[in-house]
């Protein structure tokens, strides 16, 4: 596993002051949140029309749960946050242990288990740690992949090699 730095954002655990920033992003999370119900009731509403079409959308959903499902991460790949929901209340949440904070994992917008608050947006983050410890490594990790020769080097070590080849060959041919 490569080394990751976490980053913070306030102290979740800490009294926390509301930003200008932070109002901001709430209602553009809102307003991005209306504009998709508004794509989805249309959608929708084209699928009842359209038995075809809603069969396609329901194999589509199907394929995709799928796929999630194969894409399972072991315990030490997910790191824990706790973090600050808009809304005041501390919950945790998980990510990927490649990504440095939550809102680079696409964690803006939580439904908060507190108070029921759907897309609440993270207003302050900490890392907790790993779900689970990383195995122990049983192998030695395989040593770097050699730079690539140039022909020029190539060349000069076929050279080299030749020689040696005709040195040996003369040594013990007499």
């Amino acid at each position: 596993m490569c080394e990751v730095e976490y980053r913070s954002s306030g102290v979740p655990l800490e009294e926390y002051e509301l930003t200008r920033r932070d109002h901001s992003r709430q209602k553009q999370g809102e307003e991005i949140s209306e504009w998709a119900r508004r794509q989805v009731e249309e959608d929708d509403a084209q699928c009842r029309a359209d038995p075809a079409r809603a069969e396609r959308r329901h194999q589509a959903f199907e394929n995709v749960a799928k796929l999630m499902q194969s894409f399972k991460k072991a315990d030490h790949e997910i790191m824990r946050w706790r973090v600050r929901l808009y809304c005041g209340h501390i919950i945790e949440t998980e990510a990927h242990y490649t990504y440095t904070d939550p809102l680079s994992a696409g964690s803006y917008g939580r439904r908060c288990s507190e108070c029921g608050e759907d897309r609440q947006t993270i207003v302050a983050f900490e890392p907790i740690g790993l779900r689970g410890e990383p195995p122990e490594a049983t192998e030695p990790l395989p040593p770097p992949p050699k730079k690539k020769l140039t022909r020029a080097e190539l060349e000069r070590r076929v050279k080299t090699l030749e020689k040696e080849n005709e040195r040996l060959r003369a040594k013990f041919s007499s």
